[in-house]
């Protein structure tokens, strides 16, 4: 009997930087009351991210992010909810609507390769 693997293909637009960076969320609640919390990225990419939640959000929720490092805002759309390698809850977002370039980042060109390291063989003194 064959082993089926899976494993999905991961489709992002852009490459992903595990980076953290601080952040203030905010937002309406389903309940239609106000949240603003301190949070900060697990990853992003060009189009969106991952952050650290305070409570759950829903899929599909609007929220607003500022970015601390520089200042900028975002609109931003909740994708996805779960709870990471780490055992805390997770957000997965995409920006709708950024101040310029959110993060402050250059990411390669969607559907770039990525680049191959040079090898380069050590001479052994003996």
């Amino acid at each position: 009997m064959a082993i089926l693997h899976c494993r999905s293909i991961e489709r992002r637009r852009t490459a992903r930087a595990v980076v953290s960076i601080q952040m203030v969320a905010s937002g309406v609640d389903e309940r239609k009351e106000a949240f603003k919390f301190e949070t900060r990225t697990v990853s992003v990419s060009r189009h969106g991210g991952v952050i650290l939640l305070e409570a759950p959000l829903l899929v599909g929720q609007k929220i607003d992010l500022v970015n601390d490092f520089n200042r900028r805002k975002a609109t931003c759309q909740i994708v996805s909810v779960r709870f990471g390698k780490d055992g805390k809850l997770h957000g997965a977002f995409e920006l709708l609507c950024a101040d310029g370039n959110f993060w402050s980042m250059a990411f390669p060109a969607a559907g770039a390769k990525p680049m191959k390291r040079a090898f380069v063989a050590k001479s052994v003194v003996g």
